[in-house]
């Protein structure tokens, strides 16, 4: 259960950082920092050391402190965070159309 609400809690702040309006004063536009902020891939990563390295504040999750944990828990909210940005959005399920394209 500890790992469902460590996605959950990734994807929610990964979702906020990178889409939530309330940082556009803040998120950088351009140059290298610009570019981390509109990737919920790369961001996610980052949110997920984030969250590891503060997992001993909470009790919804505990993980030790090592390297490895650090890299796991950092791909993991990664690649949750991408895979739910993309199929995910405010208005619910994306549905992409493909009637009358070039689809093989």
């Amino acid at each position: 259960m500890s790992l469902i609400y460590f996605v959950l809690c990734a994807y929610g702040m990964t979702y906020i950082l990178v889409y939530g309006s309330i940082f556009n004063f803040v998120r950088p536009e351009k140059g290298k920092l610009g570019e981390l902020f509109k990737c919920p891939l790369c961001v996610g990563f980052w949110v997920g050391v984030f969250l590891w390295s503060i997992n001993c504040f909470t009790e919804l999750f505990t993980y030790d402190y090592n390297f490895i944990n650090a890299l796991l828990l950092g791909s993991l909210s990664a690649g949750t965070s991408y895979f739910l940005s993309m199929i995910l959005n405010d208005f619910g399920l994306k549905f992409r159309n493909t009637v009358g394209g070039d689809e093989k």
